[in-house]
């Protein structure tokens, strides 16, 4: 008895940990639906129902029996379990700690039923049943109070309990599961039938986490991953809305966690968690679960193919729609352009007191012709012809497609605000973009880009090299980094006992301040070390470049300027946040407007 109480207390902590194995078991038996039935958070019951193969009467004692299962059939198999609940324990741990109650039938034979309580197994009795088998377990913990006056009071259980059920549902779409507290429908899940079981999983995790997410759905080699991402700006100070199944299993593991953070490096801001959900498929072989005994941890054959194809699934998910954010927004905008474009509705039998029509965007030549620019007539493109490629044209739609001036998701240039912010107009309303997080995304993209696809960045010799009074640290670490700011694109030479002297920078950077942007390099490779962790920052210093190299406030921006400034966001992954994680625009729609000035009331 001693010795089960002892497992007991590793495989079952509180209510959640019995509800987790008596759920498991249910799927196991090939259920269709599951309901669960908790009293006082399950302290004072727990009841889980399913509709599955049953239990033969003669086999209901083994159930109670620690290490009797009836899914492994030798050692062999228990490295491919593909079972949740296979180890045998979880049963006869409950019997040993608190009063259970078996009923189950199999669809060929007469219903059964076992009880339990503190160790001590009764007779099978007959009983009537529908087919499945139905576990209530009672009074956990009664014959040890010790553990029990250390569970919460009944709400935090349950608590618990409902994340122990809401993870069970994302990880089986097509089970239908109802859950009951204190006679209470609490949650209801129906079958959801789809491939990928996003509909699913958008369901449990709610309307908030599901309009700023985005699907992630890949194949890579014998890994099949699945799943919704958020989008950087929903990230939250506390790691709680991250979800990782393997093998429909729930688990806590660091290869994928770390793989997912990575992927935000260039997105989320300071020490912000991401949220996300990620199912992982992998042959059983190529996964262990065996390594934990509350099955909450895997160990994977490989967890550094698994690490990468995390990473590189979820890196594609936030770079794949740039400005246009996540496709929830996309489908939003295309109702909102259809409502615009539907014909007026008909009279209803109370007329308004009044209404207003909706305006449409004015044609890009109106624009131009309405508002003269806002700084001098010098242009980027004539500071430095390096940026000609850039922002060289005005992004001009042509004249024989009229129609597609409509159709760019930031719309077109207003004017530009207190030098730090440019205010456009699109079909929905209002945007507005902080110009200097913007160019730092284009930026940095693109000397990412150039640097990830092996070709020399273009450097731009000075015409005059620009000399400044450098520090030793800033000496040193321009002599023991000379070959890697080469390959930035950044040449320094040393000019005296106390000085450095800027001869070239990348020509994507030639407006910016040669002096600022050495110093703001050389400040990252003197924070870092060595020059073996370069490589390992790649990344951070070439964001470190974009960021000393973006436009400032209080640059006055022609409109022209402004809209192949948009449109480059458009076009450049991740352009909804700049390389520290800030929001590069907003939206204000045009609803928001009206109520600020009560129109339409």
């Amino acid at each position: 008895m001693l010795i089960s109480q002892i497992a007991a207390g590793e495989v079952i902590e509180r209510p959640a940990s019995a509800l987790r194995e008596l759920l498991d078991n249910a799927i196991d038996s090939g259920a269709s639906a599951i309901t669960v039935r908790l009293e006082q958070g399950g302290l004072g019951s727990i009841q889980v129902e399913d509709d599955g193969c049953g239990i033969p009467p003669d086999e209901l004692p083994l159930a109670l029996l620690r290490h009797a299962t009836s899914k492994i059939a030798d050692l062999d198999e228990l490295h491919h379990a593909a079972h949740l609940g296979f180890r045998g324990e979880a049963l006869a741990a409950m019997a040993a700690v608190a009063e259970v109650e078996i009923i189950s039938r199999r669809a060929d034979a007469q219903g059964a039923a076992i009880s339990a309580s503190g160790g001590q197994v009764s007779g099978v009795q007959p009983a009537a049943a529908q087919p499945g088998t139905r576990v209530t377990l009672r009074q956990l913990f009664f014959n040890l109070p010790a553990r029990r006056k250390f569970l919460k009071s009944p709400s935090t259980e349950y608590a618990w309990c409902a994340e122990v059920f809401r993870r069970t549902a994302i990880a089986h779409p097509q089970i239908a599961l109802r859950l009951w507290h204190d006679g209470q429908l609490k949650l209801q899940f129906e079958r959801d039938n789809s491939a990928q079981g996003l509909d699913r999983l958008a369901a449990v995790l709610g309307d908030a986490f599901s309009a700023h997410a985005l699907p992630v759905v890949t194949q890579v080699g014998p890994l099949t991953l699945r799943g919704l991402v958020c989008k950087p700006t929903a990230a939250r100070a506390r790691a709680d809305v991250q979800h990782i199944l393997v093998n429909r299993r729930w688990v806590r593991d660091r290869t994928v966690a770390h793989g997912v953070r990575a992927a935000y490096a260039d997105v989320l801001h300071g020490a912000l968690q991401p949220q996300f959900a990620l199912l992982i498929d992998l042959p059983a072989e190529l996964v262990d679960v065996n390594v934990h005994p509350a099955k909450s941890e895997v160990r994977f054959r490989d967890g550094s193919a698994v690490h990468q194809a995390v990473r590189h699934a979820v890196e594609q998910a936030l770079a794949r729609l740039g400005g246009a954010t996540t496709q929830l927004e996309q489908d939003a905008a295309h109702a909102a352009r259809a409502e615009l474009q539907a014909p007026p509705p008909l009279p209803t039998t109370t007329p308004l007191p009044f209404s207003y029509a909706r305006p449409s965007p004015p044609p890009w030549d109106a624009v131009a012709r309405a508002h003269a620019p806002l700084g001098p007539a010098t242009t980027w493109q004539a500071q430095d012809s390096a940026l000609a490629g850039v922002y060289a044209s005005e992004s001009r739609p042509p004249a024989s497609e009229p129609d597609q001036r409509t159709d760019f998701p930031l719309g077109f240039a207003l004017a530009q605000l207190l030098g730090i912010y440019i205010l456009a107009q699109n079909r929905q309303g209002l945007v507005i973009v902080d110009m200097h997080a913007a160019h730092e995304r284009i930026v940095y993209e693109r000397l990412k880009a150039a640097e990830q696809g092996g070709a020399p960045v273009a450097v731009q010799p000075l015409l005059i090299p620009a000399a400044f009074a450098a520090s030793d640290a800033e000496i040193g670490a321009a002599e023991d980094h000379a070959d890697a700011l080469l390959s930035l694109g950044i040449e320094l030479d040393r000019a005296g006992p106390g000085s450095l002297v800027v001869r070239a920078t990348p020509a994507l950077l030639a407006h910016a301040d040669p002096i600022q942007l050495a110093r703001g390099v050389l400040a990252d490779l003197i924070s870092q070390g060595t020059s073996a962790r370069l490589q390992e920052r790649r990344n951070a210093l070439l964001s470190s470049m974009a960021c000393h190299g973006a436009i400032r406030a209080n640059r006055q921006l022609t409109l022209a300027e402004m809209n192949a400034l948009l449109r480059d966001m458009e076009h450049t992954e991740r352009a909804d946040q700049c390389n520290h994680g800030r929001p590069t625009w907003r939206q204000i729609g045009l609803a928001d407007l009206d109520a600020l000035f009560l129109r339409g009331r």
